[in-house]
């Protein structure tokens, strides 16, 4: 269990950045400063019980919440091979703001389990947010799954993925619950672009590791496999200039969700890195963010 003034530090830290993503930036700052006054925090909730020990989520609540509430199921990144849920919760505190549930997930990286254990966790974490929804007072008919980087690629193939893909893991106890967006933040959609040829990275290696057939693993892991017509929206923002996650990959996954019907948008971050942004582009990007939400009819304002 991590202490009130480790959450406090991390939220001060935060503070300045993503206060200026709301629209009214002096409310952002007091509801900031009053954090504990307005959200209630449980952590590490354990999901499932794994070889490799316990998975955790955290869930961060309103808590003046009067019933079933939006909300954003979070997938931390980290190369499929590090990080943690603590990492993002700079992603997760514009969510709170806007009156939303978050559920932020550990799941097993490279150096506990290979792929596919890491998107088996997350399924088996959104099985148990549904089997928990009524104590948790989650709504899962307004349910966004979230990611970054890594995690982006887990939330895509989380939320679009057919039940044949066979990610259930030996933990299929109870529904999938469905999303009714996906909020994608430079995450992968082609895993097999990143495993070989001019774009390959050692890390992808690492998560697939030495079986056989693992290029047809990476395209079962690849989020751009499960397009078709009937996926939930995806809100992507990438880095034009990323170095890690090519921006080609986004515009050829949106070009693919265009050409399928899915409603879609991808917020181009001119010249940005790999999710390495200026203040006023994540201004930006939570502005649009917002907007696609409420095109949705799903809370997007403090």
């Amino acid at each position: 269990m991590r202490s009130k003034s480790r959450f406090t530090a991390v939220v001060l830290l935060l503070a300045a950045p993503l206060a200026a993503s709301a629209e009214t930036p002096r409310t952002s700052a007091a509801w900031t400063a009053e954090f504990y006054t307005h959200v209630g925090i449980v952590t590490n909730l354990v999901y499932e019980t794994t070889p490799q020990g316990p998975q955790t989520l955290d869930i961060f609540q309103a808590k003046d919440v009067r019933g079933p509430a939006p909300t954003v199921f979070f997938i931390h990144g980290g190369a499929w091979i590090h990080g943690t849920k603590d990492d993002m919760l700079g992603y997760t505190l514009p969510w709170m703001e806007m009156g939303w549930t978050v559920v932020n997930i550990n799941y097993r990286v490279a150096k506990d389990a290979p792929a596919p254990a890491a998107v088996e966790d997350c399924v088996c974490a959104l099985r148990w947010t549904a089997a928990n929804a009524g104590k948790y007072r989650i709504d899962l008919s307004r349910l966004v799954i979230a990611g970054a980087s890594a995690g982006g690629e887990l939330a895509l193939v989380v939320a679009m993925a057919p039940p044949g893909a066979k990610f259930d893991g030996s933990h299929a106890v109870g529904p999938l619950p469905g999303a009714v967006a996906v909020v994608n933040f430079s995450g992968v959609a082609d895993v097999l672009d990143l495993l070989e040829g001019p774009h390959g990275q050692g890390f992808t290696a690492t998560w697939l590791g030495g079986v056989r057939g693992r290029e047809d693993l990476a395209r079962r892991l690849s989020p751009i496999t499960y397009v078709r017509p009937g996926v939930p929206p995806v809100f992507t923002a990438h880095g034009s200039a990323d170095p890690t996650v090519p921006y080609g990959q986004a515009v050829r996954f949106h070009a693919a969700l265009t050409a399928a019907g899915v409603p879609n948008q991808l917020w181009t971050v001119a010249g940005g890195k790999h999710g390495a942004y200026s203040p006023a582009e994540y201004r930006e990007i939570y502005v649009a963010l917002r907007a696609f939400l409420a095109r949705r009819h799903l809370p997007a304002g403090p």
